[in-house]
């Protein structure tokens, strides 16, 4: 579904992704792991056109995204959840989820996306009319995946879903990626919680200093002793 192939990325002359190749398929949910600053969130930018790729392609569904806007790839089945949520915090939850669906092409839908994302998460339609920056992280969280999937993508690709939450929240977090897993929505997650996320997907992708290393299933990982001793403090 999702393909990257020796991409590099960065800002201005700083070089923060090289040569990076990495495939999500329709269906899976895929991990990229990493410590802080190893260029995770690049990843998740350049892939939803914030940034742009020096070189390398990028190809959703066999058509590549390089020279698309950032709202054609949404229009392509492309949702990004972005770091630390980024919602309207002076907007209701429900205007912020309706900013997910702004384009043409999903408005008329606005109704129906609406009520799948409050059967999803029931907290926020008891929440529909409350400021979404007077929410608390979880559910700030849940707005942020919620807003995301009003326009009914393809792939959702999350950046750092766990991060700055308590750790009872950060279950609940990984909890609701596991139920809209089961809704058949493919995921690719990057994510510093990495016992964690290695339990909820297929596969997983080691990103450092900007390089990808390691890749193989989440089993795999998970009992690998480098692994282990690298992020998991054992």
């Amino acid at each position: 579904m999702l393909t990257l192939k020796h991409v590099n990325a960065g800002y201005g002359d700083f070089q923060a992704l090289f040569d990076v190749s990495l495939e999500v398929k329709a269906g899976e949910a895929v991990a990229v792991i990493g410590p802080n600053g190893a260029g995770k969130t690049t990843l998740m930018r350049v892939i939803s056109g914030l940034i742009p790729a020096m070189v390398g392609e990028i190809e959703m569904e066999g058509v590549s995204v390089l020279e698309a806007q950032p709202y054609e790839i949404v229009g392509m089945g492309i949702a990004h959840v972005p770091e630390n949520r980024r919602l309207f915090p002076r907007m209701t939850v429900e205007d912020n989820l309706r900013m997910g669906c702004f384009l043409p092409k999903f408005r008329a839908r606005f109704e129906e996306r609406k009520s799948v994302v409050y059967e999803l998460f029931p907290r926020m339609l008891e929440r529909r009319n409350q400021m979404a920056g007077t929410l608390s992280g979880g559910e700030q969280q849940m707005c942020a995946i919620g807003r995301a999937l009003m326009s009914d993508p393809k792939i959702l690709i999350m950046d750092e879903p766990s991060a700055g939450l308590a750790p009872v929240i950060v279950q609940q977090v990984f909890e609701l990626i596991e139920r809209i897993r089961g809704e058949g929505l493919t995921v690719l997650i990057v994510e510093q919680n990495v016992r964690q996320v290695l339990r909820i997907v297929d596969r997983a992708y080691v990103l450092e200093s900007g390089s990808l290393r390691v890749e193989g299933t989440a089993e795999e990982l998970l009992q690998s002793a480098e692994i282990q001793k690298a992020f998991m403090g054992m």
